[in-house]
């Protein structure tokens, strides 16, 4: 019973709880109990809080008892990224500038967790500021996929992707600035929405601030319900965030089991440019093709985008630069390689360079937003490749010499120079057994749409019973 409690979803979770079936301080000494056993194979998170997530539940199950109104997750533990601000609670954002502090202040992202009412249980491991696609820093050992553990469970967000694959919580937060929610998604074996951008507030951090021109904030989970369910506490304006969308959102639970019969679908196995692995593009294929046994059309359509990664590290890293740039002096020698790099590569930018890469995004923007004139959402694999050995980014993917930095993530980055919204479903695995992920674009605003056709799928073809040798 205790393992099925680890792994059954959130609204199910929510509605045991209800029902007085299930102790909210039992089901958070259950996961404590889980990640003292797991995480030392997975290193998953970097800072728990066991004394603070139980106090807090023991008055979630007291509200419980005396049948007070909750939030729509109360009870629900849930696993923080560890580039969003905690009060009171570490907050490294991976990196070793920041390895001690603890700040006074949550961002809004857990703000909205904590006033929800879930638990939380501690923050989850990431690369420093988010910079990488494979989850290492200077913190400690690797983090490790629970599918095998000598392989990667992806980045930004890889230990939310490795916790929530071995059941170490319920719902998670990542966030996504080139692929950080798909990519662990896709490696780790579970679903992932990257929001629109602005859909998601990004206030409160470390550093100075910057503009954001691609990063979002966004719910990962084991199941699509999960994942409305989360995004639905975290989408909303936030004056204190001035890119955030002022619309009120969509509820994104209300339509889940509408299907796709009726909608234009084009599939792309390589968005013209990229370098793939044939088992990968297989699998995704076959995924795709379900959509037409639902009802939908899917047609390759021979999408073609010029190379846009040079355009995209210009931006990201001045970003970064930006934030950052100035603890170069006093803190050398303390960043990693990756960081160290996009910092000296940023510095090295003129505004004419910043200016030329901006238009290039515009290009891609009207470009992407034409395509979707004639459909309603895009398939593609999410990566490139599955997950492969910790060290050991591919150089070659498909016959195809690329970059080692970004060659696998190929098809996720676009998606956030462009501002739309894509998820990576489960849809199978590779013949070493680890997880494949199918990629769901749409237009911008279109969550609610990707959410559908994600959980059309899912009932289709069913993955949350999988369940990886750690967990």
């Amino acid at each position: 019973m205790d393992q099925e409690l680890s792994f059954a979803p959130a609204t199910e979770l929510r509605q045991k709880i209800d029902a007085k079936e299930v102790s909210i301080v039992e089901l958070t000494e259950l996961f404590y109990q889980r990640i003292e056993s797991l995480n030392p194979q997975l290193n998953a998170y970097l800072a728990l809080c066991p004394e603070q997530a139980l106090e807090d539940a023991s008055r979630a199950q007291e509200a419980v008892q005396r049948g007070e109104a909750v939030g729509p997750l109360h009870g629900i533990p849930i696993s923080i990224k560890d580039l969003e601000l905690t009060r009171g609670l570490t907050s490294t954002l991976g990196s070793a500038v920041f390895q001690d502090r603890v700040p006074d202040i949550d961002s809004v992202v857990v703000e909205r967790v904590r006033e929800a009412g879930a638990i939380i249980l501690g923050k989850t491991n990431t690369p420093e500021f988010g910079q990488s696609g494979s989850t290492e820093n200077l913190l400690g050992e690797p983090c490790r996929n629970p599918w095998n553990t000598a392989h990667t469970p992806g980045g930004s967000s890889g230990g939310a992707g490795a916790a929530l694959a071995s059941g170490l919580c319920t719902l998670a937060t990542g966030s996504d600035g080139g692929g950080s929610i798909r990519i662990p998604a896709s490696f780790s074996g579970v679903f992932g929405i990257k929001p629109s951008q602005g859909r998601v507030p990004r206030y409160g951090g470390y550093g100075r601030p910057a503009s954001n021109h691609f990063s979002q904030s966004g719910p990962m989970s084991r199941t699509v319900a999960d994942t409305a369910l989360l995004l639905q506490v975290l989408a909303g304006p936030d004056p204190r965030d001035p890119g955030s969308m002022r619309e009120t959102p969509d509820d994104y639970s209300a339509g889940l089991h509408e299907g796709v019969r009726g909608l234009r679908m084009a599939w792309s196995a390589d968005f013209g440019y990229a370098g793939v692995d044939p088992e990968v593009v297989s699998v995704a294929s076959h995924a795709a093709q379900i959509f037409q046994e639902l009802g939908a059309s899917v047609e390759d359509t021979g999408l073609t985008l010029d190379d846009p990664f040079p355009a995209f590290y210009d931006i990201f890293s001045t970003g970064t630069y930006a934030s950052y740039g100035h603890l170069m002096g006093d803190h050398a020698g303390e960043f990693t390689h990756y960081v160290q790099n996009t910092l000296e590569y940023a510095a090295t930018l003129t505004a004419s360079d910043f200016s030329r890469a901006l238009l290039r995004v515009d290009q891609l923007k009207r470009q992407m937003e034409e395509f979707f004139d004639h459909y309603d959402l895009l398939l593609s694999p999410t990566m490139a490749v599955p997950a492969f050995p910790i060290g050991e980014r591919p150089s070659v993917i498909g016959g195809k010499e690329v970059n080692p930095f970004w060659g696998y993530l190929p098809f996720t980055f676009p998606i956030n120079m462009t501002g739309q919204t894509a998820s990576s479903v489960p849809c199978g695995f590779s013949g070493s057994g680890l997880p494949i992920g199918l990629h769901i674009v749409g237009p911008r605003g279109a969550e609610a749409l990707v959410l559908r056709a994600s959980a059309a799928f899912e009932e289709a073809r069913p993955w949350a019973h999988h369940r990886p040798p750690v967990s």
